[in-house]
């Protein structure tokens, strides 16, 4: 398949180009147009996202999403790979069902799928999985996530048999004795509200030990989804002493704080918890700093009615992968500039993972997204390509709307 891309620009050139993609890599940059011709409108063109954090609970909980809704909504979103969570039933945890998410999601022609698999087997942290199986069938990270790892032993030998395979592993750091049944940060609104609260400390207190296990072993260490301006204080400290460790940020956090919880709503309930916002400050310093190596979406979709269920009952997550990028150029895009949140969201994940950085040069992965950084869109839930049709920023006016993502030299979306 052959296609050109005109009247786009590069980061950094207000100059219109063409780029022509031919059998699935870039063929080169302003040569004659050849196959189908697309106008990009002016708009700016990047290397196609990548997601290193998404739930699209498959197999098993396909009420929520699927793999045709969860990459079709990724590639909306300018994703051209995400990593899929094992937290699913059954629990992502053995080389065959690795196996048939790759093979069932590169048959559905929208973002690519890239799983990851259980550290441990059925993430019940008792015992490991087979990690070397799975990364043979195609894992590309081992994690527990939606389970914290509360036995260290356990961690700790999981970290070492990773190093040996030169994978990462990835953790939701929360001390689960810590958080107990919080519903949503303990502070002055969980306590004037009357909820039971998950505090800073768990999250803090999990990041600590996990950094000692860390630098006992050596080996490479994700802490998932931060919350916490401690937490953070955690991992820079511990980058400033060369250990391996990184770290990503969801925008959720960065945009909504507890204060959000004083409506009931469980759109706001997540895991861990809206903090304060002296909490996101910090994150967006994190970014500016570069103590935060990634964004990531933890896009976690669940039914309506599970939803609308109060806030004690409904269960934690939420799904905006389509959003993430206008949701970060409209309200940060000026103090992070394009080049850097292009680089948190594509390059950035990928030096996390441990794989080539992505780029626009011939002979390159045809793997690419158009944004109109201009164009000012309300969002819209009911036009969700996910299942999950509800947003905490419904009815919010944004800015950076991709209008085409090509994964593989083939048109994964096109508005």
């Amino acid at each position: 398949m052959t296609l050109t891309i005109t009247n786009i620009k590069r980061p950094g050139s207000e100059a219109p180009e063409s780029v022509t993609v031919e059998n699935g890599v870039i063929k080169g940059w302003n040569l004659p147009h050849e196959g189908e011709v697309i106008d990009g409108q002016g708009g700016a063109v990047a290397p196609a996202l990548i997601e290193p954090h998404a739930h699209l609970r498959e197999p098993g909980q396909t009420q929520k999403e699927d793999l045709a809704s969860g990459l079709a909504a990724a590639a909306a979103g300018g994703y051209g790979t995400v990593v899929s969570m094992p937290n699913t039933s059954p629990v992502v945890d053995d080389p065959a069902t690795v196996r048939t998410l790759i093979e069932k999601a590169d048959g559905l022609g929208f973002a690519r799928l890239r799983p990851a698999a259980a550290l441990t087997r059925g993430q019940e942290g008792e015992h490991l999985a087979e990690l070397a199986y799975l990364k043979e069938a195609g894992a590309v990270m081992f994690t527990d996530d939606g389970r914290t790892n509360e036995d260290a032993r356990v961690l700790r030998l999981g970290l070492e048999y990773a190093r040996s395979l030169d994978m990462v592993v990835s953790v939701h750091a929360e001390d689960a004795s810590l958080r107990a049944g919080g519903v949503m940060n303990e502070g002055p609104v969980s306590e004037a509200l009357g909820l039971p609260g998950n505090p800073a400390a768990a999250e803090a207190a999990r990041v600590a030990r996990d950094l000692e296990i860390v630098a006992q072993t050596g080996a490479r260490l994700h802490v998932q989804h931060l919350s916490t301006a401690r937490a953070l204080e955690l991992v820079r400290g511990a980058k400033a002493r060369g250990l391996p460790v990184t770290c990503e940020v969801c925008p959720h956090h960065l945009t909504l704080t507890d204060e959000a919880l004083r409506s009931f709503d469980a759109v706001y309930k997540v895991a861990p918890p809206l903090r304060t916002q002296v909490d996101a400050d910090a994150l967006l310093g994190g970014l500016l700093d570069g103590t935060v190596d990634c964004l990531a979406t933890d896009h976690a979709p669940h039914t309506g009615a599970e939803k609308e269920r109060d806030l004690l009952e409904a269960p934690f997550g939420i799904a905006y992968i389509e959003l993430a990028f206008p949701l970060m150029w409209t309200r940060f895009g000026e103090r992070l500039g394009l080049e850097r949140l292009l680089d948190l969201m594509t390059a950035a994940p990928a030096r996390v993972l441990g794989w080539p950085a992505p780029t626009l040069e011939p002979g390159a992965p045809a793997d690419l997204v158009v944004l109109d950084l201009d164009t000012e869109r309300e969002v819209d839930p009911r036009t969700f390509l996910s299942k999950a049709k509800f947003s905490p920023w419904a009815g919010e006016t944004l800015r950076g709307w991709p209008t085409l993502t090509v994964v593989g030299g083939r048109i994964a979306f096109r508005r």
